[in-house]
Parts: structure tokens; sequence; C-alpha cells
């Protein structure tokens, strides 16, 4: 039934029938999130053609999609040389490219490998797309989306607007447990998550969750500490052998399909997202988690937030000195990166 009501949207606003969409790249896409977020790409009427980039492996991934009876085109991109080609005439980027966390492993370990991968990506949105949406999956994004601005800066083309870090799991989650501890139909639940994308940076305002959680001090002090380390659960309990992959696709493809709505023309598209703002939420962070108001330039807005609990303003105070740490030393890497 959703994919009808895209299906109409698209024919509305092109007036051609849903074929004719936006041009939709993913680099990464061999990987174990990119390859369940391209399926989901290809079944969404809004995507016209999409790009799947990796070092190696996409050939297979472009194959495997390519039989599916949907309008998208899919065309495959492997290996450096091809980046521009991927890139080209993008309207959207999702990077979930990377290497995974494994079990006693913290985001903060992924940053030797995965910074270098995100700049050099960004480098070559700069310098083929510049004016796509910027979408970074890749973790951790509390230090990816810095570097990435970075990046654009020394390129000439950043535009705070069209760059965004993927914290959509983050509610994806807290909209999970919260259904589950108050017997709610957990796609009806929208809870508002703030700060960053790691650990205690991660700020459920359970507060502020709808409709209204009849939520005791205990469960909130316990919901919250699950939704932080979420992603740990999952990591352990796949031993070893990968980390959040399925959820964080299906999280990725709301945000993508929510930017895709809003660039063509949607009104009232909002989703949590890692940005730069100056809201005084923040308190002066210049990267933080925030609802955004998505439009056909990217960010049109921020949407309000109503007033944090004690238990939320002691968590955000918590998390200050951390995020601070992780901004910092991503926009450190980004300005010394080589491009």
């Amino acid at each position: 039934m959703a994919e009808g009501r895209l299906a109409r949207l698209a024919a509305h606003i092109t007036g051609r029938g849903a074929a004719v969409g936006f041009r939709v790249a993913v680099l990464g896409a061999a990987g174990g999130i990119g390859q369940p977020l391209a399926l989901l790409l290809k079944k969404c009427p809004l995507v016209r053609e999409l790009h799947l980039y990796d070092v190696k492996g996409t050939a297979g991934v472009v194959a495997d999609l390519s039989h599916i009876n949907t309008p998208a085109v899919v065309r495959g991109f492997e290996g450096n040389p091809e980046l521009a080609r991927c890139l080209k005439g993008c309207d959207l980027v999702l990077i979930p490219a990377g290497v995974p966390r494994k079990p006693g492993m913290l985001r903060d370990d992924l940053f030797k490998i995965n910074a270098g991968i995100v700049a050099t990506l960004t480098s070559g949105i700069a310098d083929a797309c510049p004016k796509a949406l910027i979408a970074i999956i890749s973790n951790p994004v509390n230090s990816t989306v810095p570097i990435a601005a970075e990046i654009l800066k020394r390129k000439g083309c950043y535009d705070p607007d069209r760059l965004f870090g993927v914290t959509t799991l983050d509610v994806v989650r807290a909209n999970t447990f919260v259904a589950g501890a108050c017997n709610l139909n957990a796609s009806q639940v929208n809870v508002p998550v703030i700060g960053g994308h790691s650990g205690k940076t991660i700020l459920p305002l359970l507060s502020q969750a709808s409709p209204k959680a009849a939520l005791s001090d205990s469960q909130i002090g316990a919901l919250t500490t699950r939704i932080q380390n979420a992603g740990t659960e999952v990591v352990e309990a796949k031993a070893g052998t990968g980390s959040a992959t399925l959820s964080m696709a299906a999280a990725a493809f709301r945000f993508g399909e929510s930017c895709l709505r809003a660039l063509s023309g949607k009104g009232g598209v909002v989703e949590c997202a890692y940005i730069e703002n100056n809201e005084k939420i923040a308190q002066g962070l210049p990267f933080f988690a925030v609802p955004v108001r998505l439009g056909r330039g990217g960010v049109s807005g921020v949407a309000p937030l109503g007033a944090l609990s004690s238990h939320e303003s002691r968590v955000l105070d918590a998390m200050r000195n951390e995020l601070g740490g992780n901004i910092k030393k991503g926009q450190e890497f980004g300005r010394s990166f080589s491009i």
C-alpha cells in the first residue's frame, strides 16, 4: 500500500509515471548494509536510476537486483577510477562504506579505517555532484560527518543544508523498544532522538514520545540505556560475524526515501539527523542530531522540541565532552587529509 502511494506521488510529480524520478548512489553497495539498502531503493518508485559503487563485488549485486520488475535502472561501478562516473548527476548519495564493528570494538576504533574512506568518497562527491544531498551512514558518524564537512569546505562546495549523518536507526530502535514496553503499535510510535550516534551521546527524548508513553523512572533509565547500547546488542548477538546491517539498511532507506520525498516537493517531511546547526539545545556543539525539516534544498529548518525532563537534561550534560571530542577529531582529520 505504501509503495502504491509513492508511485502515485511520483506520477503526480512528473506527469509521466513512476519511472521518472531521481538518480541515487549507494557507496559501499556490496557490503552488509549496502546490499539490503540497494534492494529497498530498487523498489522505491521515486528512484529512476540506482548507481551502486564499491571497491569490488558490485557486478553480482547489480545482476541480482536488475531482475526485479521495478522501473529503477541499476548500474554498477567498481574501484576509484569509476567513482566519478557513478556520482555524476546524482541527486542523493548514501554512504554505508567502511568496515563493520566487531565484538569489543568501539565506534571510535573504526575511525582509523573509515575516516579515510569517507574523506575520499566525499572528495569524489565534491567533484562530480556537489549539489547532491549526502547521507553518511559510515561510523563513527559523530566524526565522519565533520570529516565530510571539512573536505567539502576545502573543495569550495560545502552546504551544511545538504550534509546529513543518518541517525534514523536510533529513532527506529527507540520507537520499537517504547512500543514493546507500552504495548503499542511500533509503526505508530515516534520518539525524537537527539545528540550523537554512539553510546552515551544518543539521547532519546522519551518524555516527548508520541503517543505519550506512560513510563516509570526505572523504565526510562532502562530504555535509555538499551537504546544507547542497541548496536552493541546486535554485534554481540552476531558473535563476530558483523554488526547491525538489516535494521540499519531499513533505517537508512527510511531516511533516503524521506529525502527523495522532500526533493520532489512533498511538504511536512521531518526526520532526526546529525547536522551542523546552532540550535540552543546543541549547547554550542557544531554538529548535533535534531528533528530536521527536509525540503528541496535539504535542511529547510528544525522542528521544535519541548522542554527536556530532568533525566534528559542530565544525559545531555554528560554527553557534551565526548561528542565535542568526536567532532574535533573529525574536523582535524578532514583538515589534514590529502585530497
